[in-house]
């Protein structure tokens, strides 16, 4: 999942009030920001954009030029006197138009004073495409009552914390682009303050009475929403009332076995799944030989633990206490980000096996899976995708893809949020992803049902030339620096021409090998020099992947590594070595993506989501949006962007169920991203929308609807 930490980039998003009564009436708006005469633009920061005031008629807009140099390009629009006071108000919204020739997406953070990208800020973002306007809303929301402060291990959490986003100390606004890998023109017209903030009284108990919080199921105790869960009767009613629906729904009459499109074009049955591009759009097909679009969905697994530890207090009727639940006590040893970093093996207790156990009885494990494959063909959804249960994927009802991970030496001068970069120069390198990838014979390869394999994901790819960088910022032993340093000798072949080159005064091949400094990479040959061995690092990466995962699965697709941040030289390669590139995509719409690289390959999705905070969750994820109507409104229209674009050939959504309330132990997400809540029970609104994309989705995609 997206969860990188930049200077102008994460949601940090706190919580809205839910219920009838919390709801925003029309308020008068406030206009922040208008770049007519008393927009004064010299006072405003720029970076790596030009930035000018123009005429629309009446109405002066902001036309901004961004580069492509500076990791986020953009604007920085200080308060004139210090500080913005929006409390009144529900959300800033400022209308967006794509003046340029490609497709854009633009991002506006609000900060407090000390904001980082992360805290004390809220971001959301609107993609458009060429000529396209819009208008993109960042919401202004309130922590739910509760004790501030006192509660830790979560991304989202009631009553907010010292880093909670506070709208009446506005003091400026960000507008920018993220990581773009190429230019981009568009207007900003004047920003408004919009909607009422109505505050509610609340029961919620204060201070220590607020305590305990979280009930039996997992569920916040403090409020009431649609679909939650009361009671072991409800339970059990839930996946009765579900059964029925099931039944009545079993999927579309027009897919084979596999999910492809059976009313369709007959192709090549190879017996594996493949890619083509058939009448002008990139395509899977099927083992049949049939068109497939891969609508999919992550971690079809009941693993989503949450910490215990230290939180005694936190829930009532804990149903750890129970034997015949306590097989769901665990501890998790690889704590990356957040509170219970360092205080690992940290205590766990997952409340979603807890929750199947009771509604499914002692054989949940097995009703979990003929659940999984029942559900997904019902909402028009034909893969099971990344991260997911080989118990489940296994039972060869429904296509799959496979998460591989390995074992590897790092690039010991890189840097990322989940890690640094590994070396694919180290013979560890392909050892560990040959060993791996044996693990697959005789169980996912050669099985017509795999679709392929998903290597990596979310790695640290820096800006274009970041990985020759952190190559050279390495002790000599590193095996991409000494490949470096080699390619320099071919190039140079003398010490003293490569510091002339680079304006370095290195006395020898060796002296190079033991410096652990950079040049500037932005000048002259060296900018060369680096990029070229940036390239060679992404296709030597690619390239080892791609022979793995052939010689174990030489029939199955390598669908890439899921870039999340990437750079045109990154994608470039992948596209040389990949059968799909892949993509987390976490934006509103994917309709006029395109791939930065120059070749025409197919692309996947491999996790996008939309979460809101109607249902009881403290953080909506990486895409918030109001509630769960407009998550399924989004949800069609993201997925239908992709049916739409030549490119795609499949959406795979993060995730099958929301996490867990109090935090997942990995990095304290804890968001409402599921399909179904932690008691399993489905969010009917995103249901529907995912099965009125899925039941017409080849007709849509043919051009037929």
């Amino acid at each position: 999942m997206q969860t990188i930490t930049g200077f102008w980039i994460l949601p940090a998003v706190a919580l809205v009030l839910w219920g009838a009564a919390a709801m925003p009436h029309a308020a008068e708006e406030l206009v922040v920001v208008d770049f007519g005469k008393d927009f004064d633009l010299a006072k405003q920061h720029t970076s790596d954009v030009k930035a000018e005031v123009v005429k629309d008629g009446e109405t002066a807009k902001l036309r901004i030029a961004s580069g492509h140099k500076d990791p986020w390009p953009g604007i920085t629009i200080k308060a004139p006197g210090g500080n913005w006071d929006l409390g009144a108000y529900e959300y800033v919204a400022i209308e967006v138009k794509n003046a340029g020739t490609n497709e854009v997406t633009i991002n506006c953070r609000i900060d407090n004073p000390g904001a980082d990208g992360t805290k004390l800020c809220h971001t959301q973002q609107l993609s458009l495409a060429p000529g396209a306007s819009g208008t993109l809303k960042v919401g202004l929301e309130r922590p739910l009552p509760g004790p501030k402060d006192k509660l830790f291990g979560m991304r989202g959490k009631p009553g907010g914390s010292a880093d909670s986003y506070d709208a009446t100390k506005t003091n400026q606004l960000i507008v920018f682009v993220n990581q773009p890998s190429e230019d981009h023109l568009f207007e900003l017209g004047p920003i408004r303050a919009c909607g009422s903030y109505v505050a509610v009284k609340s029961s919620v108990p204060e201070g220590d009475a607020f305590f305990p919080f979280i009930d039996t199921f997992g569920q916040y105790m403090h409020a009431d929403w649609p679909g939650k869960t009361h009671s072991l009767d409800e339970l059990k009613a839930h996946k009765e009332a579900e059964v029925k629906d099931l039944t009545a729904k079993p999927g579309p009459e027009n897919w084979d076995p596999y999910g492809g499109w059976k009313d369709g074009p007959a192709l090549e049955a190879t017996g594996f799944f493949r890619t083509t591009k058939h009448e002008g759009k990139w395509w899977l097909v099927d083992p049949d030989g049939k068109l497939f679009f891969s609508h999919g969905i992550d971690c079809v697994n009941p693993w989503e633990n949450t910490p215990i530890a230290e939180r005694d207090a936190w829930f009532k009727d804990f149903p750890g206490a129970q034997d015949d639940l306590k097989e769901f006590l665990g501890s998790y040893g690889k704590v990356v980000h957040g509170y219970y970093k360092g205080k690992e093996p940290v205590k766990t207790f997952n409340f979603t096996g807890a929750n199947l156990k009771r509604k499914y009885g002692n054989d949940w494990r097995n009703a979990f899976g003929e659940m999984a494959h029942q559900r997904l063909r019902s909402w028009g959804m034909n893969t099971i995708a990344n991260w997911s249960d080989e118990k489940v994927y296994l039972l060869h009802k429904t296509p799959y893809c496979v998460a591989v991970h390995y074992g590897s030496k790092p690039i010991k001068g890189s840097e990322g949020y989940w890690g640094q970069f590994p070396d694919p120069f180290e013979d560890a390198f392909k050892e560990g992803l040959s060993k791996r990838m044996a693990q697959e014979k005789g169980k996912t390869a050669e099985d017509p049902w795999c679709i392929g394999y998903f290597v990596d994901n979310e790695i640290a790819w820096g800006d274009a030339g970041s990985l020759a960088v952190a190559a050279l910022k390495s002790p000599p032993e590193q095996a991409a620096k000494k490949v470096f340093v080699e390619d320099l000798k071919a190039k140079y072949g003398e010490i003293e021409k490569l510091n002339a080159a680079w304006g370095t005064t290195h006395a020898s091949w060796d002296a190079l090998l033991e410096n652990r400094t950079a040049p500037d990479a932005k000048k002259g040959d060296a900018h060369a020099d680096i990029a070229a061995f940036y390239t060679h690092i992404a296709e030597q990466y690619f390239k080892v992947i791609r022979e793995a995962v052939k010689e174990a699965a030489p029939k199955h697709l390598y669908l890439g590594c899921r870039f999340a941040w990437t750079n045109n030289l990154a994608a470039e390669a992948a596209g040389k070595f990949c059968d799909v590139v892949s993509y987390n995509l976490y934006r509103k719409s994917i309709a006029e993506f395109k791939y930065p690289g120059k070749a025409d390959v197919p692309l996947i999705v491999g996790e996008f989501h939309f979460g809101a905070l109607d249902r009881g969750m403290f953080h909506p994820g990486l895409v918030r949006v109001k509630d769960q109507n407009e998550r399924a409104a989004v949800y069609k229209d993201y997925v239908q962007g992709a049916l739409r674009n030549p490119q795609f050939v499949g959406t795979h959504w993060f995730q099958y169920m929301d996490e867990s309330s109090t935090g997942r132990p990995l990095d304290e997400e804890n968001y409402q991203i599921g399909f179904l809540d932690s008691a399993d029970t489905p969010y009917a609104e995103t249901i529907q929308a995912a099965r009125e994309v899925g039941y017409g989705m080849y007709e849509l995609r043919a051009g037929k609807k």
